[in-house]
């Protein structure tokens, strides 16, 4: 992915993109514990208060736990195929113990239940990110709308709307933003068929101002989020 230069609106600069308020710290995003070593060069960075910056840490990690124990059907460090997230669980009994209490057998199957407030927190923010970074769009309301779900677990229509990339813009993001550089700059090769592959098989994602700010990534090739703002 290539790296890109922001000449948006000014005024959409330098303060907590999370938040509103001060510029005291850089976020990534994608969160670095989304991704492996070595991390992409170009990965984006966002302003953010500290508050904000080490607020999401907790849940991030959370996020990233439970996503390997779901893929894995267990909440053993040993079972996970991320050696990352292995060691992460490893180093904090309190997530390993909530996972593993989290984790059922059902007719023959595993489940884990899930605290969603702490997953929509994660890709609300993850969100948030995209669209000031990408976009050069800050969002701090709320969002009309937060779709999550396993890819495997959506039926073709689903599957069709979320991934389906038509080639074409209708609507033009901003002068200046990093989403039109990359057209004018890099071209629509920059695109994997309308996503932008941060890391393999790690996270891919996706801008949209058609229909209102629309925010698309997938995390691990397994969870599909969807993030709106009309």
């Amino acid at each position: 992915m290539a790296k890109v230069q922001n000449f948006g609106d000014n005024r959409n600069k330098g303060w907590c993109v999370f938040c509103g308020g001060p510029n005291e710290s850089r976020d990534h995003t994608p969160s670095r514990v989304f991704l492996d070593e070595p991390y992409p060069a170009d990965l984006g960075v966002s302003p953010a208060c500290l508050r904000c910056n080490n607020g999401f840490s907790s849940d991030e990690a959370y996020m990233a736990c439970l996503l390997e124990c779901v893929m894995a059907g267990s909440a053993e460090p040993t079972d996970l195929s991320r050696a990352k997230i292995a060691r992460l669980m490893e180093g904090n009994s309190s997530i390993t113990a909530l996972l593993r209490a989290a984790r059922r057998s059902v007719d023959g199957g595993v489940i884990f239940d899930v605290d969603y407030a702490r997953v929509r927190n994660v890709v609300v923010k993850l969100a948030r990110g995209h669209a000031a970074y990408e976009m050069n769009e800050p969002r701090l309301d709320d969002p009309t709308d937060v779709f999550i779900k396993p890819l495997a677990m959506m039926n073709e229509g689903e599957r069709e709307t979320f991934e389906g990339w038509s080639g074409e813009l209708a609507v033009w993001p901003e002068l200046g933003s990093r989403a039109m550089n990359r057209l004018i700059i890099a071209g629509d090769d920059v695109y994997d068929e309308g996503w932008l592959v941060v890391q393999e098989a790690r996270y891919r994602y996706r801008t949209s101002v058609e229909n209102g700010l629309r925010i698309r990534f997938v995390i691990r090739d397994f969870l599909a989020c969807e993030v709106a703002w009309d």
